[in-house]
């Protein structure tokens, strides 16, 4: 459920750009991402800080981008956005008392070796900058449309089989509780 949630903004960014444009598509964006914080504060009580950062860089590019009929900006979030994550995460890694990427895992991956989420911070770290870079190119050597299919079909396609990488080398090391039989 919660994916579909996640999923829904650029879809219908998507799907608005195909019927419309770039402009209509970046409104309907902002409005889409506006209402995915209300339903995940609904569902989880609380509102998700990396939701909320997102918003806010997509208001902030998506309203320039409408504002000044510039694509450009809107182009620009999905780096900058991803870019941030990875320096969040670059920062957590050295002042940190513990890994963000543990907290937000561990509750999927029982891994007790702090040196393997070391490992799985630096990889996250990495691919934040490689997409980051690679929407950059993509963006501004091909033309809009190419750069939207990208944007949902490429840059979902990536984060999904980074996902799964990560899942296939974190159950290797999860740990196996026993239960207590009273």
């Amino acid at each position: 459920m919660k994916t579909l949630i996640d999923l829904a903004p650029i879809v219908l960014f998507f799907i608005f750009y195909k019927m419309y444009d770039i402009y209509v598509a970046t409104g309907a964006l902002i409005a889409a991402v506006g209402v995915q914080n209300i339903v995940h504060y609904k569902l989880d009580g609380k509102f998700n800080k990396s939701h909320l950062i997102s918003f806010a860089l997509l208001f902030v590019l998506g309203g320039a981008t409408l504002l000044l009929r510039d694509p450009d900006f809107i182009k620009w979030k999905v780096s900058v956005v991803n870019w941030l994550f990875g320096v969040i995460l670059l920062g957590n890694f050295f002042i940190g008392k513990e890994l963000l990427i543990k907290k937000m895992m561990s509750q999927a991956f029982n891994v007790k070796d702090d040196n393997i989420w070391k490992k799985v911070n630096i990889a996250w770290i990495f691919f934040f900058a490689f997409v980051g870079v690679l929407n950059l190119f993509v963006a501004f050597n091909y033309d809009e449309a190419t750069w939207v299919n990208f944007k949902l079909f490429g840059l979902t396609g990536l984060m999904f089989a980074f996902i799964i990488m990560q899942a296939i080398f974190l159950n290797k090391y999860v740990v196996v509780e026993e239960k207590e039989e009273t």
